[in-house]
């Protein structure tokens, strides 16, 4: 798997208190450790590449997104 080792590095690289490579006024990294996140992420994109398309606005799609991810997060068991 070319990509792997990679893609751990950067992970285990990644420090919440200093999340880009400039100064922010946040903290956090986009990972979240449940077998939900994959999927979560997937779908979340498609809404975004809807707005990319013209397809959607960006508030139709932080709409669909937040219920996309309460659902999952509910059938979860969260």
């Amino acid at each position: 798997v070319p990509f792997a080792q990679m893609t751990l590095d950067s992970i285990n690289a990644a420090d919440p208190n200093n999340p880009t490579v400039k100064p922010v006024p946040y903290v956090g990294i986009q990972f979240v450790a449940i077998p939900e996140f994959a999927g979560i992420a997937t779908e979340v994109s498609q809404e975004f590449s809807a707005v990319y398309a013209g397809q959607q606005t960006v508030e139709e799609a932080l709409a669909k997104a937040q219920a996309l991810t309460t659902d999952a997060m509910e059938a979860a068991g969260y």
